[in-house]
């Protein structure tokens, strides 16, 4: 008697996501859908889906559409694929721009610039390719393993991944000498 093991048929997709906000939802939809259908864990497939959203908010930002659009009348194109081993990657490709993707320190009070810190915080790696079109793909393995059953762990360490130091470890601030004037 043989013993056979079912395993998710890998599953891959990939889609034209106009460049700007409009396309971002229905593109996070339809990943939600694929990944849940192929079994993926519900904590990968939230990780998945942020990842998908912060990629495509930065292509949109930073690069330009694919192809010979200067702004906003492209797209960009928003792929993910669960290989035969398990490893869950997402990728979105624009038309490049002026800035290399890099993590970045924003301030406190900044109202952007936290997306790739959040990638680094989900992610097992990430990545940047670029072609000889002048096309960048940004690329995020999510998950090495979907089907593993320590698959939800890496939350559980996530606010200490993403967190700023405590202030008092600040050196540069030393709110003593801000109110020094005020006695």
């Amino acid at each position: 008697m043989a013993l056979v093991v079912a395993r998710e048929v890998p599953t891959s997709s990939s889609m034209a996501v106009p460049h700007g906000p409009a396309g971002v939802g229905e593109a996070r939809r339809r990943m939600r859908d694929q990944l849940r259908m192929n079994g993926v864990a519900e904590t990968v497939v939230d990780d998945a889906v942020l990842v998908l959203s912060e990629l495509l908010s930065n292509a949109c930002k930073h690069g330009r559409p694919l192809g010979d659009a200067l702004a906003g009348d492209g797209d960009v194109l928003a792929a993910w694929r669960v290989d035969t081993g398990g490893s869950l990657v997402v990728e979105v490709t624009d038309g490049g721009g002026p800035t290399r993707p890099a993590p970045s320190t924003p301030s406190v009070t900044a109202h952007g610039g936290r997306g790739l810190n959040i990638i680094t915080a989900l992610a097992e790696d990430w990545g940047v390719r670029d072609d000889s079109r002048g096309e960048v793909t940004v690329w995020v393995l999510v998950r090495k393993d979907v089907h593993a059953l320590d698959v939800g762990s890496r939350r559980d360490d996530f606010a200490t991944r993403v967190a700023a130091p405590p202030v008092a470890a600040m050196a540069d601030l030393d709110f003593a000498v801000a109110f020094d004037d005020l006695d």
